[in-house]
């Protein structure tokens, strides 16, 4: 039992090793400053959503635009976007994140009812949506 035990460790502690070289960051210097953003239009956002807009990145040698999107809100907190930014005569991209916000009102997104399982179709096969017939 002891050896199953000490092979078991020596198997984790070998993965451990050989799975922390597969998050080795790679770092290079980008000397081409991205365009400027392109305009989007944002859609309508659901509540509970917010809207997080397009930005450049950078693929192989060259800037590409990388679409806007829809979000899940995190409460009490602000979606920051990605953008570049120059240090030392090179650009940077900074990625999009969540920052806390003391002005942020958590919006309450009402679940659908799910009728206990059973469909609700109406006419056509479609799902009925509590839309009364007269």
């Amino acid at each position: 039992m002891k050896h199953a035990n000490l092979v078991r460790s020596l198997a984790l502690s070998v993965a451990l090793a050989a799975s922390s070289s597969a998050f080795a960051q790679i770092n290079f210097n980008i000397v081409v400053a991205p365009p400027a953003p392109m305009h989007e239009a944002v859609p309508a956002v659901q509540p509970g959503y917010v809207w997080a807009p397009g930005y450049w990145a950078w693929n192989n040698d060259r800037h590409v635009w990388v679409r806007g999107r829809t979000i899940l809100q995190r409460e009490g907190y602000n979606w920051s976007p990605d953008r570049w930014v120059q240090q030392d005569g090179f650009y940077v991209r900074q990625s999009g994140h969540w920052e806390r916000s003391q002005y942020v009102k958590p919006v309450k997104v009402k679940k659908p009812k799910h009728n206990n399982g059973r469909r609700n179709h109406g006419e056509n096969g479609r799902w009925n949506q509590g839309v009364e017939r007269q």
